[in-house]
């Protein structure tokens, strides 16, 4: 009998499984840039703890194992700053990165208050690119980002969120 997955927010005890899961994930995005010091793989321990505290997390657990992440803050003018989704390499493409990303879209209106959301990817990240715009994201920007990646600001009401507004895959 297999074991479903379920979405939660996460506490401090997911720290060390988030950072090695995101070590994981973000192997893919350093080998297309050809940057292995992005920010994903150097972040500590400590700093991804502090952020626990201050950020809204989610994860998606596999039984007591950590197969998925994401995280979300609110500014003062009403933005919800969505964040490093990774999922597990053998969990992609089965909508888990989309179930959290609307699990984060809710929780970042009903906690924070946000009416619209902004997340980035690199310019190469074709999947991620793929994933925002099913669920709704529009290209805001293109900007110079770190090492030889162009990063792409993408947007989203929280009305078309709440309303479930997904673009149909051609």
């Amino acid at each position: 009998m297999g074991m479903s997955v379920t979405v939660t927010a996460a506490g401090e005890r997911e720290a060390e499984q988030i950072l090695k899961l995101q070590y994981l994930c973000y192997q893919s995005e350093a080998a297309l840039y050809g940057d292995y010091s992005i920010e994903p793989l150097t972040q500590t321990l400590d700093s991804l703890t502090a952020e626990l505290r201050t950020a809204t997390v989610l994860v998606a657990r596999l039984g007591d194992e950590v197969v998925a992440s994401v995280r979300g803050t609110v500014d003062a003018e009403g933005t919800g700053h969505i964040g490093k989704l990774i999922v597990h390499p053998r969990m992609q493409r089965h909508g888990l990165g989309g179930r959290l990303l609307a699990a984060m879209e809710r929780a970042l209106c009903e906690d924070g208050g946000a009416d619209r959301f902004q997340l980035f990817t690199g310019h190469r990240s074709e999947g991620n690119l793929r994933l925002y715009r099913k669920h709704g994201y529009t290209r805001l920007a293109t900007v110079p980002g770190q090492g030889r990646a162009m990063l792409v600001t993408l947007v989203k009401s929280a009305e078309d969120a709440q309303a479930g507004t997904y673009v149909q895959s051609a």
